[in-house]
């Protein structure tokens, strides 16, 4: 996870801000989550009878700021972020997070209060549900608090499914002014719900190994009371799974896994020559992952050309490190989705549609096995359609879940410290 400069680092805060953070510091330290969730509410969402008059006084003049309408977002996301921070490290305080961030979800009426500043701080609460800081918040709560008895429903929310994929994590719960503390919690989540996934995902494969080779010599119903079952840790059908899991983890070309087959091709083009037969050269690389019925069709076609244009000044230089994160992450581009401005993602359904959601994942691993400094690229790029999709039901997207999950296990088997190893028992 990388640490940006932004407008509200540089920006140092007034002695009200740091009055209102210095508080909530303390407040954290000896109070308990219910005792601060009140505090948080009668401070911020009320903004009537404060107990301590100095620090509602504080608070009044930062919302009374001529900038208040575009600096107040950083100062509240600030405050909710300090009670965040600490009750992260201590799994039972973690429940306390979406109460905090629920109170958010029904602001008080700025109308129905008298004072000026409790007004003005209610519009400023009202405008804040409205900001990525905000959204960041909620994604955050959902992955603290969902459960998995909820993901079966077809009908819940993309976004609900947040917790899932931790790789996602950088790019939707940090927003433009998340502090390095913040960075540091969001890590810590994500690596936490990452290593149970590769645990779950590890105990899954262990058990479906087991089963098969006693299948050879016991009945179904003898083999349930000797095995204890474990359940799918993912959203993929046992059959997807299976296959996700054989395309990943066993071979692809030959006697060559992904692994072998990136490796063969780097050590290949560390001698060639320009830039310009390397991308040949990594065009047949890509193509090997495509059926070829398809691939005539029209996508060869465009994948060749868009290769040919990317970088084309260079075509006669020698490839370098440089040249080849360019073009992986001009190839991600390509593939999956551009940016959040320009969100056409046809190549990406339309190669999910024809080859199937693990096949498309496999030949975007490809490109990151070449060069692991785009992986987070690839995230990002996964981001990107997560959240234009966040309100979508599950079922209306199965696409894009079913590439949600099968990247998650492709992370988990070439990045992640999932102990697959016993597949190759039966592969």
């Amino acid at each position: 996870m990388t640490t940006t400069w932004t407008d509200s680092d540089i920006r140092q805060p007034s002695l009200e801000e740091q009055q209102l953070y210095d508080h909530l510091l303390y407040c954290v330290q000896v109070e308990s989550c219910s005792q601060l969730i009140e505090r948080f509410r009668s401070l911020f969402l009320d903004g009537v009878r404060y107990e301590e008059p100095q620090v509602w006084l504080a608070l009044e003049k930062v919302a009374m700021n001529k900038r208040a309408e575009q600096e107040f977002k950083f100062v509240l996301n600030r405050c909710c972020h300090i009670l965040i921070n600490r009750w992260q490290l201590q799994p039972q305080l973690q429940g306390a997070i979406p109460e905090l961030v629920a109170l958010f979800e029904n602001p008080p009426d700025p109308t129905k209060v008298q004072s000026r500043g409790a007004r003005r701080l209610r519009h400023l609460v009202q405008l804040f549900t409205e900001t990525e800081q905000y959204l960041t918040l909620r994604r955050l709560s959902t992955v603290m608090s969902e459960s998995a008895e909820a993901y079966n429903s077809g009908s819940i929310a993309v976004g609900t499914l947040i917790q899932r994929y931790p790789y996602l994590y950088e790019h939707c719960l940090l927003s433009e002014d998340s502090s390095y503390e913040h960075q540091q919690t969001v890590r810590q989540v994500q690596s936490r719900i990452q290593r149970r996934f590769e645990l779950d995902l590890s105990q899954y494969v262990t058990y479906q190994v087991r089963r098969a080779q006693a299948m050879r010599s016991q009945s179904k119903d003898t083999l349930d009371k000797i095995i204890q079952p474990v359940s799918n840790p993912t959203l993929l059908t046992e059959r997807e799974l299976a296959v996700a899991l054989k395309q990943f983890v066993g071979k692809v070309q030959g006697s060559d896994t992904y692994r072998d087959v990136a490796h063969s091709f780097l050590t290949h083009s560390s001698q060639t020559i320009s830039y310009k037969a390397f991308k040949d050269d990594l065009y047949e690389y890509l193509t090997l992952s495509i059926d070829p019925s398809y691939g005539k069709r029209q996508f060869n076609d465009r994948l060749y050309n868009h290769l040919s244009e990317t970088l084309p000044q260079c075509n006669s230089q020698k490839p370098t490190e440089f040249l080849l994160v360019r073009t992986c992450s001009q190839l991600l581009n390509f593939l999956v989705v551009e940016s959040p401005q320009r969100p056409n993602h046809f190549i990406f359904v339309d190669l999910i549609t024809n080859l199937g959601a693990t096949f498309t994942t496999g030949l975007l691993l490809k490109i990151v096995l070449l060069c692991r400094k785009v992986k987070p690229y690839l995230e990002k790029r996964f981001s990107i359609l997560f959240n234009h999709y966040e309100a979508s039901t599950k079922d209306g997207v199965p696409w894009l879940i079913k590439s949600l999950e099968n990247l998650n296990v492709a992370f988990s088997v070439h990045f992640g410290s999932a102990d697959l190893s016993c597949l190759t028992q039966i592969m």
